[in-house]
């Protein structure tokens, strides 16, 4: 008889910010916010977030008061413009282009909405979304519900016509219909760019979702080459002006499916690859995972990535970043911008901030 010990606990992952407010945060998170429905807690989020933002004085106060005695943060170049920061805020949050401007107060430096599909779907039946607070995770099989393309564009077109809104670098991640069959899908996904374009700074192509039947088919490269080639076209004419296009990849790719995809964006001369989305690698329920246990591999698609692609293709490095050093570390590996969700969720409102402050030249700590 073989005696096999017990596998060590995985450690708990480290909390940030540490300052008072984000005490009290974690503090109210903890022993409020775990009792409501995770979905349910988000809209009562997304409903302050917005109301931060459509209110200009409350607006300019969150930031000043967020930002006040941080130092510059760490700008970057970002296709055309430059970026006040290099941390965004990961498509998913803003799903219908409701919290932009709140969530720059917050200091997020650009914000990606979406995944937004040319029809508008309801999405999977609730419950649709889950915490694991022990490995500050979360589960999602939301399924990519939001009111359309038609919809986010009107929005995006209002805030637009602001000083505000136009300063803003927003990009949107786009997704197929889940009804739309996949010899179709090169249509719908073209008719989201058509609207969406002109109003935004870059366009996401995602076909990574886990929660969409048949999207990850869509990764493999004949199929994705004709979708990539599309947009970009559609995006170009739509908008009178190059729109970068990039392409949003699963963790869960083989080694030699990342290397493939990074040779095609190489060769259509695409923007570059967020990597990477929610995975599927996990013992929950069904749907995809973000947060601290996909960074491990995230790291390892980002490194893959940089060797395959031109140095002037751009990566933003996205997956389980919590602190300023699990950002070092995904700059470390060959990322160029990086974004978060679920490290928001668990860090709270001053985290976007303090993680921006956190990553100006020569600083370890905040």
């Amino acid at each position: 008889m073989v005696c096999v010990p017990p596998a060590a606990p995985e450690p708990a992952p480290p909390t940030f910010p540490t300052g008072f407010a984000a005490r009290c945060y974690r503090a109210a998170f903890t022993s409020v916010a775990t009792r409501i429905d995770a979905e349910r807690a988000h809209l009562l989020a997304a409903g302050a977030i917005r109301l931060v933002g459509a209110l200009p004085p409350v607006r300019a106060t969150v930031s000043w008061a967020l930002a006040r005695g941080r130092g510059p943060v760490r700008p970057a170049p970002f296709f055309a413009r430059t970026s006040p920061g290099l941390l965004g805020v990961a498509a998913g949050f803003d799903k219908d282009a409701r919290m932009a401007a709140g969530l720059a107060a917050l200091g997020f430096a650009f914000i990606e909405i979406g995944t937004v599909t040319a029809r508008d779907q309801p999405g999977t039946d609730r419950p649709r979304l889950w915490r694991v607070p022990a490995r500050r995770a979360l589960v999602n099989r939301m399924g990519f519900n939001n009111a359309g393309a038609l919809a986010a564009a009107r929005r995006l077109r209002t805030l637009r016509r602001t000083p505000y809104g136009r300063r803003l670098i927003i990009g949107a991640n786009i997704g197929k219909s889940k009804v739309t069959p996949a010899p179709e899908a090169v249509a719908d996904y073209v008719h989201s760019a058509r609207l969406l374009a002109p109003l935004v700074d870059y366009l996401v192509v995602n076909v990574s979702s886990p929660n969409t039947p048949g999207l990850r088919d869509l990764q493999q490269v004949q199929t994705l080459a004709p979708i990539l080639t599309e947009v970009e076209r559609a995006a170009r004419g739509a908008a009178a002006r190059e729109v970068p296009v990039l392409v949003k990849i699963a963790p869960d790719l083989a080694d030699d499916d990342v290397d493939a995809v990074a040779e095609l964006v190489r060769t259509l001369e695409l923007a570059g690859v967020v990597a990477v989305n929610t995975t599927i690698d996990h013992e929950h329920a069904a749907g995809g995972m973000s947060g601290p246990p996909v960074r491990q591999r995230g790291l390892e698609v980002v490194r893959r990535l940089r060797e395959g692609l031109h140095a002037d293709q751009m990566i933003i490095g996205v997956g389980g970043i919590s602190t300023p050093q699990d950002a070092r570390e995904y700059l470390s590996a060959g990322a160029d911008a990086l974004q978060a969700y679920t490290g928001f969720i668990y860090g709270g409102p001053t985290w976007p901030a303090a993680m921006n402050a956190g990553l100006r030249p020569g600083t370890d700590r905040v």
